[in-house]
């Protein structure tokens, strides 16, 4: 099949050296928005059929079908008459082990009769504004990795690595793709016990991707990739603390720059425990700070080696868990989430093992991290303890917000197999409000100044 070659000229590099530190060849790029999608995914279908070609994705609300649609409303689902090809089960998943990660596997034993796998006409929507794709294009010649592999030099902009050589750099394809401008969402995070009742911790968030904007400059970035501000809402016993985080491009040069306000002590201050295998906020212990968004920050604790590329059932077009009408509790059940309302589509994923450094040390020895091909958005993750024990399953459901466009999660799920509980990171409160796409910010408006006022007004 087509995807193979490219994985094994992708395989072959390893042999290199040089490999983690070599930009693409011009002749390489030119593959890009030829038999390559403009990021790097393959255009083509699969040989069976049953992966489409890709078409550009749903580039506008007009080709998704609502042209009168814009932000921050909830995203219509653009295939409402799509039903299910076939459901797996745990009776029946042995005739599709190959197609299934390991996470998954575990899910169908582990919950045998209440978890399965709605599986759906494969939709390739994903895209982003054609400057992303002219700027991929234009840095996958300059792009390389700094020292130690902790960060991306020659870059900005657009995906620095769509043509992948080694690991890490699909890594940092993630952490660097496009998520738009500005964001601003209004979101709840429920840690749910095994009975299925819960607590909703509730944020305000807000995004400024500088690394994305456009024309950026590597050199006018001033070593920052995005500027992050989140408020805890409710309730009431941890509202009012707001996090701020400047997360940077080299972190050889300079790690993440966080501060905390902390709304009992009225002040602000650093926070460098914001990272690795922390606790993430309001979790109740079931996810890492460096699980947020699938997986963030610095790559410094793990080798990252490419395995390559494989066609799996991963989480896709989940406009039904997006969609105004589905309120928490008609998603959140016992042990898991609802199925009904997950859509599981066959895709290409890069496949990347993530294992712990000699000498560095992280709650989860190792990780198995699924990439979508056409967004390069972490989709699904497995993440082992320090026995080598399946610990937790990680799934991100995706959709493309074609008025930006941009393809992103709308619920993130961490799944606890020995504890048999679950973290849905996600709701949106509001029945006609999803991100806010066109808030206007500037750098001024994330300092830690700001930060202090915000929390004393």
């Amino acid at each position: 099949m087509q995807f193979a070659k490219y994985a094994l000229i992708a395989a072959a590099t390893l042999l290199s050296p040089l490999a983690a530190e070599a930009a693409v060849s011009a002749q390489e790029a030119a593959h890009l928005g030829a038999d390559l999608t403009p990021l790097g995914g393959e255009k083509a279908g699969n040989a069976a059929g049953t992966i489409p070609a890709w078409d550009g994705g749903l580039s506008s609300p007009a080709k998704a079908g609502f042209p009168n649609f814009a932000s921050p409303g909830r995203a219509p689902d653009p295939f409402p008459g799509d039903k299910p090809l076939f459901k797996i089960t745990a009776e029946n998943m042995t005739q599709y082990a190959d197609r299934l990660t390991e996470g998954q596997k575990a899910m169908l034993r582990q919950y045998k009769g209440t978890y399965f796998m709605n599986v759906y006409p494969t939709r390739r929507t994903a895209a982003s504004p054609q400057r992303i794709y002219d700027a991929t294009k234009r840095i996958a010649i300059t792009a390389h990795l700094a020292p130690g592999d902790n960060g991306v030099l020659g870059a900005a902009e657009g995906i620095p690595f769509p043509i992948p050589k080694v690991g890490v750099e699909a890594f940092w394809n993630h952490v660097l793709r496009y998520r738009a401008d500005t964001a601003a969402r209004e979101i709840g995070q429920a840690a749910v016990l095994q009975s299925g009742s819960y607590n909703m911790v509730k944020f305000h968030d807000e995004f400024y991707v500088a690394y994305s904007m456009p024309n950026a400059k590597e050199e006018d970035l001033k070593n920052v990739i995005l500027y992050f501000i989140q408020e805890t809402v409710a309730p009431a016993r941890v509202a009012g603390e707001i996090l701020l985080v400047h997360e940077t491009l080299d972190q050889s040069k300079e790690k993440r720059r966080a501060w905390v306000y902390n709304p009992g002590q009225r002040r602000v201050r650093r926070a460098p425990d914001v990272a690795f295998d922390n606790p993430g906020t309001g979790s109740d212990g079931l996810r890492t700070a460096d699980q947020f968004d699938m997986f963030n920050g610095s790559p410094e604790r793990y080798d990252f080696k490419l395995i390559g590329k494989k066609e799996l059932f991963v989480p896709y077009n989940a406009y039904k868990l997006h969609w105004a009408k589905t309120k928490p509790d008609e998603v959140i059940r016992p042990l898991h989430i609802n199925q009904d309302l997950a859509r599981y589509e066959l895709h290409r994923v890069w496949v990347v093992e993530a294992t712990t450094k000699p000498g560095q040390r992280h709650l989860y020895k190792r990780r198995t991290l699924y990439f979508d091909e056409d967004s390069w958005q972490i989709v699904a993750a497995d993440l082992y303890d320090n026995r080598d024990q399946l610990w937790r399953v990680q799934e991100g459901h995706g959709i493309n917000y074609y008025n930006v466009p941009t393809f992103w999660t709308t619920l993130e799920l961490s799944y606890d197999l020995q504890e048999r509980r679950y973290l849905a990171l996600g709701f949106e409160d509001r029945a006609d409000r999803s991100y806010d796409f066109g808030i206007k910010r500037s750098l001024s408006d994330y300092t830690p100044a700001v930060l202090q006022s915000r929390g004393t007004r």
